[in-house]
């Protein structure tokens, strides 16, 4: 007898929750007031919002869920931004509670936006069209139950939806830096999940962003709106995750295509500071960064590759502006490490503070990468500071430091072409004057044991007067200035061989210098019993 009881109230119950799930969706489109919806939620988004919402049109969904459709929803933009809307999209679900629903009573649950299209634009002012979000926003938390418009069926009079969930939303930005320059980056992907109310706003979710292909993760977001007037001025606070295969795209996008910068990047972040102004910092690396261009100066293969050693980043963001510090890597057997700002505005500007190198060898950066005429191998030990742009960095390169290169070797044609040259005009010259000027001196200058001096650069033109190559046989001094860009020179040498000295002035370009001989510098070292015949001799030979 108990069994059979069972077994009835079993059955019973069970017909009761078909007959529930069967009379719900017929219920739907009777228990909501379409036209009453779609003023209510229109008006209620837009005063929550504090600008104009609008949509084609709604609809009730009964399957698999209760919910409100909506159509070609619109968030209107900021006047000062442009006429295009700051959202949008083709369709959105408002899903309805259930268990209210079955009690004659509807009341919202999460509003999912399907495929969203969202604009955020700074201008060159720094404001972002996001700033004024929420400017007639009320705090406090609204009722979310209960019927519209007293005893009869409608819809609840509070909050539009206790869970926002972005699922494949798309955000396109734009930097307005100038009204020449406009830098583009987009979102893609995002899923994004809203959660609470009232004076705090949860969310977490994941994200791509193109170009380049990196993986955003958003975890432990917060933001305040406890009595501030705008979204913009809302503290926020979060945890972000980067990782990438790839920097190439993302770097070009900011500095351009050359040099370009690839390798794989992952890192954490904290973010803090407000909607508007956020501000984040953590550390960040490169594992294999690799420095690519094209020489036309080198043989072939004209486009070389820089791998340099993991690059580890200490990281500050703030105010539009890139800090890191320190920024180390290493090339071969040496290291560098700096501090590194990097600004935005006007185009991307890197300055290189405490700048450090330590056995950094030239042969694999001058000889095999930059394919320089004037390359010497050896290594280098550095300390200074610079500036550049990294799309023009020969003409803006700026900054000053003291270098030690050696033990090495010269090896750039140009650097050989240039010291023969004055070794042969000077051997000709001291000949003629009958001056004791052995040859071998000149003949394979190659071998050094340290070249040291100090510099200052100013838009790409270095500036020494105390440049100093030692080696076994002689010593040479320069002092002038040479044009990274174009390879102008405006040099005085001092070459000691020992037995004497021979000063020279080289003009032109690196490619076709100019050498002429001070012929005093000679005079000095000669018999002046042989000066006069010297001259005649010389003389004869220019007829």
């Amino acid at each position: 007898m108990v069994k059979r009881s069972l077994v009835r109230w079993v059955l019973a119950a069970v017909a009761v929750v078909v007959l529930a799930a069967i009379a719900a969706p017929v219920a739907v489109p009777f228990l909501v007031d379409t036209p009453r919806a779609q003023t209510l939620i229109a008006s209620s988004a837009s005063a929550a919002l504090g600008r104009p919402v609008k949509f084609s049109g709604v609809s009730v969904r009964v399957f698999p869920l209760p919910a409100i459709t909506l159509r070609g929803l619109e968030v209107a933009e900021d006047p000062a931004f442009g006429p295009t809307p700051f959202l949008r999209l083709d369709t959105g679900h408002l899903e309805l509670r259930l268990r209210p629903l079955l009690a004659g009573r509807v009341e919202f649950g999460d509003l999912v936006l399907k495929q969203p299209v969202i604009a955020l634009i700074q201008n060159p002012d720094g404001r972002w069209n996001f700033a004024s979000l929420g400017a007639a926003h009320d705090t406090r938390a609204p009722s979310r139950g209960g019927r519209a418009g007293g005893g009869g069926p409608g819809v609840a009079g509070g909050a539009l939806a206790s869970r926002v969930r972005i699922d494949k939303g798309l955000v396109n930005y734009e930097v307005r830096a100038s009204r020449d320059a406009l830098s583009k980056y987009r979102v893609e992907d995002l899923d994004l999940t809203l959660t609470g109310g009232g004076t705090v706003l949860q969310f977490e979710g994941d994200a791509r962003v193109k170009p380049g292909d990196l993986e955003i993760e958003l975890k432990d977001g917060k933001v305040g709106l406890n009595g501030v007037k705008a979204l913009g001025d809302a503290a926020v606070a979060a945890r972000v995750k980067i990782s990438g295969k790839d920097v190439a795209e993302l770097v070009a996008t900011a500095a351009g295509p050359a040099p370009a910068l690839s390798g794989p990047i992952k890192g954490v972040l904290t973010v803090s500071g407000t909607v508007a102004s956020p501000r984040a910092s953590g550390q960040v690396e490169l594992s294999s960064l690799k420095v690519t261009q094209t020489n036309p100066q080198c043989p072939e293969p004209k486009r070389r590759t820089l791998a340099l050693g993991a690059l580890k980043v200490n990281t500050l963001w703030e105010d539009g502006t890139f800090r890191g510090r320190p920024v180390s890597t290493a090339l071969g057997q040496g290291t560098l490490m700096t501090n590194v700002t990097a600004t935005l505005e006007g185009g991307v500007r890197v300055e290189l503070r405490d700048l450090t190198v330590r056995a950094l060898p030239l042969d694999t950066l001058l000889v095999d990468f930059l394919c320089q005429g004037y390359a010497v191998t050896g290594p280098l030990d550095l300390a200074g500071a610079a500036s550049l742009r990294p799309a023009d960095p020969w003409k803006t390169l700026s900054g000053a430091g003291q270098l030690k290169i050696g033990p090495g070797r010269v090896v750039g044609s140009q650097a050989l072409g240039l010291l023969g040259g004055v070794a042969r005009v000077g051997g000709a010259l001291s000949s003629a004057l009958s001056a004791d000027l052995p040859p071998s001196l000149f003949a394979s200058p190659v071998e050094f044991d340290s070249i040291t001096g100090t510099y200052q650069i100013t838009n790409g033109v270095v500036t020494t007067r105390d440049l100093l190559y030692t080696s076994r046989a002689l010593k040479v001094t320069a002092a002038g200035q040479y044009a990274l860009a174009t390879g102008r020179m405006n040099l005085d040498l001092l070459v000691n061989h020992g037995r004497g000295e021979i000063q020279a002035k080289v003009t032109g370009t690196a490619a076709s210098p100019s050498i002429q001989i001070v012929p005093a510098s000679v005079l000095r070292q000669v018999d002046p019993g042989k000066v006069e015949r010297g001259l005649q001799d010389l003389l004869k030979r220019l007829r």
